[in-house]
């Protein structure tokens, strides 16, 4: 251990600066949100602007089976959307968690 780190350990209080491994269930919630929100975004931007320079077309690379735009599309969406966020957490390549 350096002097700076032993100084850093000496002074900080129990807990900090200990490196301490992500719950894959927070960290999988999270992404699934995160991905959950911008699609609504996305489509909510389509909706209100539909003339802006956007291809919301796109989504349909990533969502087997979106199409603009019907309830059953925006749902499925929704649903593949909050689906994404498991899938990069749970992937067995992924080694982002500890």
């Amino acid at each position: 251990m350096s002097h700076t780190q032993s100084t850093f350990a000496a002074r900080a209080p129990s807990g900090v600066g200990e490196v301490s491994s992500l719950s894959i269930k927070r960290l999988g919630l999270s992404l699934s949100t995160f991905f959950t929100i911008s699609y609504v975004i996305c489509i909510m931007g389509y909706l209100l602007m539909p003339d802006f320079p956007v291809r919301h077309e796109a989504l349909s690379i990533f969502l087997p089976g979106f199409k603009l735009l019907s309830w059953q599309s925006y749902f499925l969406g929704l649903i593949e959307s909050f689906a994404w966020g498991w899938y990069i957490e749970v992937d067995p390549e992924n080694e982002t968690v500890g």
